[in-house]
């Protein structure tokens, strides 16, 4: 949310992106959500003309991922769609409260969490740039109760002062990705909640190659050895987009159970994302270089 905020914002000082976002969010937070959509939409058909370098990033994941070419365009345009769902949810997170959130999320396998709750080691959820994240952690704070989300802190002061703060008003708290072990394992000693990105590109200092989508991708390791340092019950989880219900469902996995061994485990829990993946192709953010770290002595592919 945070990169395409930025992107959507444009190349600018610190002052005026930072203007662009906050004016991107009030058109998107007034009058009725389907007008709301329809601008939303045009902002990220804007976004995908002024910067073609990440509808050819789509697409060269795709490819690597193995879709056809005749499925390629589709659900590179479905993730522009998802990305404006994502930008109008955001926009409204203020207006959100116990009354009405459920016209835009529900449940569904609540009960993997609270089974976890009880074990009384944390929980660590496993999640991706795939449907709305930001709606998924808010939602849960809300419906539920707070939980911690591990971000990566932006270039730009003023943006991601902006996001912070809508990010922590169902209660939850913000791990800086920079301190993130410590602050991690703490939390998971008082039995609580920690939201964290598993599928970003990582560098070969700090993570493990594993087979995605049958190609070799760099993912990192500090998440399966914080669960085995801590015995956190691991939930993959996802608010992933309902076309029938016209509103995004909250779908936590079965644990995964963890072995210690950090290849496996990251192989493991990875393989349970790319499931989902395949189920809800339009809804990852594909213009992401997933691939870009290479095993020594390939070639890049992008």
């Amino acid at each position: 949310m945070t990169a395409i905020l930025c992107s959507a914002a444009g190349g600018y000082n610190n002052l005026i992106a930072y203007l662009a976002a906050r004016l991107i969010l009030f058109t998107l937070a007034v009058g009725p959500v389907s007008f709301s959509l329809r601008v939303a939409r045009f902002y990220t058909a804007l976004l995908d003309r002024v910067l073609p370098r990440l509808r050819r990033v789509a697409m060269r994941n795709l490819e690597l991922a193995g879709f056809p070419i005749a499925q390629r365009e589709i659900i590179a345009d479905g993730v522009f769609r998802s990305i404006a769902r994502l930008l109008v949810a955001f926009a409204r997170l203020p207006r959100m409260n116990r009354d009405n959130i459920g016209e835009w999320i529900r449940y569904e396998g609540l009960q993997y969490f609270q089974q976890a709750k009880k074990q009384g080691r944390g929980i660590l959820f496993a999640t991706a740039h795939l449907g709305n994240w930001e709606l998924s952690a808010f939602a849960h704070g809300m419906l539920t109760e707070p939980m911690n989300i591990v971000v990566r802190p932006l270039d730009n002061p003023r943006i991601d002062a902006l996001v912070e703060k809508r990010r922590q008003l169902s209660g939850n708290r913000i791990i800086s990705k920079r301190e993130a072990a410590r602050a991690i394992l703490r939390v998971l000693q008082k039995n609580e909640a920690v939201g964290v990105l598993i599928d970003q590109n990582t560098s070969e200092a700090e993570g493990v190659f594993v087979d995605f989508f049958g190609t070799a991708a760099c993912a990192n390791s500090g998440f399966v050895k914080l669960a085995a340092r801590s015995g956190a019950a691991v939930i993959p989880g996802f608010a992933l987009w309902d076309g029938r219900e016209r509103r995004y469902v909250l779908r936590f996995y079965p644990p995964v159970p963890l072995s210690g061994d950090v290849l496996k485990d990251t192989q493991r829990l990875h393989a349970v994302l790319e499931a989902v993946i395949r189920q809800y192709p339009d809804q990852w953010l594909w213009i992401h270089r997933r691939w870009k770290t290479r095993p020594e002595g390939e070639k890049a592919l992008y």
